[in-house]
């Protein structure tokens, strides 16, 4: 549900009651991962989405009776090869959507609240919600705070269980993943299994485009579409303005390896190196190829490659190192403008974050998703 944070933070201050169905688990070709959400007030007001319209209906039924009868239930929805019609997701995959009143009188209301207020500030939290196991414990929740910093509420049984799902949410916290934990019979202290969906909610990924020119401020738009915080950097203040890129969340004048040097980076951080030129780039990709970051990329010519490799060389990049470089930068789209270059550069990023191959989907025997989590068996209908 942190997905749609803002809107729920609205709804949480504003008092509304509300049910929140949630992506558990997908299997196959779904077109929602796990932590999408759809919700729906008491008034009948929808937002949020679980499936691209496929089961939007039956889902929006399900919060309605959640928040008539007071209950949690997973449900799982399947393609169905008899009825053309039925319920069920025409793109043959299998998702478990977990749905959850939040009600003023429930008792998970408070640590929802504050996950929700976490995640529409910006904050890095993780939400914890028992999917399967004793009834009893179905609808509780834990939130989980970064670096150490504990957790709120709790899931109802042995103080060992919350402990224990605090440790594996912070480990998914720290990744920025969303996924389900699976917690044993001894571990749970309850008497049987546990399986907990943890949410995480962290900062945007941050793009640092470096070279100010009329292909970065394409990229900076793309950029910002796709949801990260843009960083512009270049050496040269007459260029590094805001008048030239308006919908950066940074603007940075400094010489691009002093700069790198110096800001936080992490293993989601996106480097887009557009200077193509040597006394800029070797000393910053020198540096960027050694940091622990998602994708590395820079602009020029084969030849300028060429060249630009051997400078590398040179002073010491070696040769796994040079590995990671992703030049000449972008997918082969037969890009020319700076529009379609920067759709090319986010499409190659896209494709390294996600295990995409690049190539069409037109004939090819590859996964349209390559990240979904398989389905848990015997996990179908609703256990509440």
């Amino acid at each position: 549900m942190l997905d749609i944070a803002e809107e729920l933070h609205r709804w949480v201050e504003q008092g509304r009651d509300f049910a929140v169905a949630t992506v558990v688990a997908v299997g196959g070709s779904a077109p929602r991962r796990p932590g999408a959400a759809l919700a729906v007030d008491t008034e009948g007001t929808a937002i949020g989405s679980v499936s691209g319209g496929c089961v939007e209906g039956a889902v929006y039924d399900l919060c309605q009776q959640a928040l008539q009868d007071g209950e949690t239930v997973l449900e799982r929805f399947g393609y169905s090869d008899d009825d053309a019609f039925a319920v069920g997701l025409t793109c043959g995959g299998i998702i478990d959507i977990l749905v959850t009143p939040v009600r003023a009188a429930g008792r998970a209301r408070p640590v929802v609240a504050a996950a929700l207020a976490a995640a529409a500030r910006g904050e890095a939290a993780a939400l914890a919600r028992v999917v399967s196991g004793p009834a009893a414990l179905m609808g509780r929740a834990l939130l989980v705070r970064p670096d150490g910093a504990g957790y709120d509420g709790g899931l109802g049984g042995h103080p060992e269980l919350d402990r224990t799902v605090a440790a594996e949410a912070g480990a998914l916290l720290d990744a920025g993943r969303t996924g389900t934990v699976e917690i044993g019979e001894q571990g749970s202290r309850c008497g049987e299994p546990l399986t907990v969906l943890v949410e995480s909610s962290v900062p945007p990924p941050r793009m640092i485009v470096f070279g100010a020119i009329d292909f970065a401020s394409a990229l900076v738009r793309v950029g910002k579409f796709l949801g990260h915080h843009v960083t512009v950097c270049d050496a040269r203040p007459v260029f590094a303005t805001r008048a030239r890129f308006p919908e950066a969340d940074e603007i940075v004048v400094d010489w691009p390896h002093r700069y790198l040097e110096r800001t936080r980076v992490d293993a989601r951080t996106v480097l887009c190196v557009l200077t193509h030129d040597a006394k800029f780039d070797v000393p910053l990709l020198r540096l960027a190829l050694r940091l622990p970051v998602a994708y590395v990329g820079a602009m020029g010519s084969r030849r300028t490659h060429l060249d630009r490799n051997e400078r590398l060389r040179e002073v010491g990049v070696t040769e796994l190192e040079l590995a990671r470089l992703r030049s000449p930068i972008g997918l082969d789209l037969g890009a020319r403008t700076p529009e379609e270059t920067a759709l090319s550069i986010a499409a190659e990023i896209v494709a390294a974050r996600r295990g995409g191959s690049g190539v069409s989907l037109t004939g090819a025997h590859t996964p349209i998703h390559h990240d979904g989590g398989a389905v848990p068996a015997g996990r179908i209908g609703s256990v509440a």
